[in-house]
């Protein structure tokens, strides 16, 4: 049976699984759904067309599923999908999308830190670590294992690389690439060592990562020319080709004017 405290308003349409806790003066609204162990702190509000998965911990005034703040949108059904184990912190503000039938999604194991806000149509991937008031402005990509430093502003559109981290206080205006560390004006300082260590990879692998880096965002080559010395001179770990895929997307999609980026 679900727990809820006597305050909480819960409207009976909301569908609340097994070992739900609503704490006091929490909202849910008719069709959000809360899985199976999700805890709700004082005073968090779930609105409608919201589902949290298993064992969500949701912090004191955190506002989950709240309308998109986007000028195009005129009330559609729209949607936020939240996976399993995650931690939203104090006053953490998640939207849902704009256009109708679409959802913003957040993967699993997710931990933002008090303040944060995800905007509309995002996609976070799992084991994402966002500090205190991180902002992902509409249809950011984070993926997995991301970890992002305080105070930090993503524009809208971008796509952060798995097992990247950008430092606070940081600007995103621009892709972030896989494994790589970023900060301040979107500069690349050089590979996520520490991170890539923490998940297993042999220092063969990230030897040959930190080889492709040089060549890729520290020499004079323009963007196709770098990714051709790296096939002829890196070898081809699984990391140096995710990479590769990664920024040959970007030259691709945004880039078809050049080398110039």
């Amino acid at each position: 049976m679900p727990k809820i405290h006597p305050t909480a308003v819960v409207d009976p349409r909301a569908e609340l699984h097994e070992g739900v806790e609503i704490g006091p003066f929490c909202y849910v609204e008719a069709g959000a759904v809360l899985g199976e162990g999700t805890k709700l702190d004082s005073h968090v509000t779930v609105k409608t067309n919201t589902t949290l998965g298993a064992r969500n911990w949701v912090g004191q005034g955190a506002i989950i599923g709240g309308d998109p703040q986007d000028r195009k949108f005129k009330g559609e059904p729209t949607y936020l999908v939240i996976g399993d184990e995650n931690v939203f912190r104090e006053y953490v503000t998640l939207h849902r999308a704009t256009g109708e039938g679409k959802s913003t999604l957040i993967g699993n194991r997710t931990y933002m830190m008090a303040g944060c806000h995800i905007g509309h149509n995002c996609n976070i991937g799992d084991d994402v670590t966002l500090a205190n008031n991180v902002g992902c402005s509409g249809h950011v990509t984070i993926e997995r294992l991301v970890n992002i430093g305080g105070m930090t502003g993503v524009h809208q559109f971008v796509r952060i690389g798995q097992v990247a981290m950008v430092g606070g206080m940081s600007r995103i205006v621009r892709d972030v690439p896989p494994y790589m560390i970023v900060a301040g004006e979107d500069e690349v300082q050089d590979i996520n060592a520490v991170g890539l260590r923490r998940i297993g990879i042999t220092s063969e692998s990230r030897l040959a990562l930190h080889k492709a880096c040089k060549i890729m965002f520290k020499s004079q080559l323009g963007l196709s020319h770098a990714m051709e010395a790296i096939r002829r001179e890196v070898k081809p770990t699984d990391e140096v080709l995710t990479l590769l895929t990664f920024m040959e997307r970007l030259y691709k999609g945004k880039n078809g004017r050049g080398d110039q980026v």
